[in-house]
């Protein structure tokens, strides 16, 4: 099955994401710092930092999601439901500022927001659930019967 080079896949993705959106925030912290930008009579030096450690808190937090989904794919199971609850934050994130990214960026950049978001997806869809047994649904036992069959009916 392709699941485990998928989370791969999308692990590497958001390391590369995660270093960008720092190198991002910080370029547009200096550009505010050069630029004595204010907005509403804000301090300049302010939002300059402050757009710096939303940039580096959001680049950990998608290198974290970068973690989680590394480590499931090499040991081929499911993230936990922590992991599955960034993962599905991460996703959101990705769905939302692709929406945002259509009127202001353009498609390309639509484009490759959808491609992680479509990355993070299948890794967690790929996954079975950890109560569920691999295999065709035949296989698994039905209310305790055994191999699959149906249970008696109830006299």
């Amino acid at each position: 099955m392709a699941r485990r080079p998928v989370a791969l896949v999308a692990a590497i993705v958001l390391f590369v994401e995660a270093v960008g959106i720092v190198m991002l925030h910080w370029i547009l912290g200096a550009v505010v710092d050069n630029q004595s930008m204010s907005l509403a009579g804000l301090d300049p030096e302010a939002m300059a930092l402050s757009t710096r450690v939303l940039g580096v808190v959001f680049g950990l937090y998608l290198a974290c999601c970068g973690v989680m989904l590394l480590r499931a794919g090499l040991r081929d199971r499911a993230p936990g439901r922590f992991s599955r609850v960034l993962l599905v934050a991460a996703a959101v994130v990705h769905g939302v500022l692709g929406a945002l990214c259509v009127g202001l960026v353009g498609w390309a950049a639509f484009a490759g927001l959808m491609v992680v978001l479509g990355l993070i997806v299948l890794s967690l869809v790929c996954y079975p659930r950890e109560g569920d047994a691999p295999g065709p649904p035949s296989d698994r036992p039905v209310n305790g019967t055994g191999s699959g069959g149906t249970a008696p009916a109830a006299v």
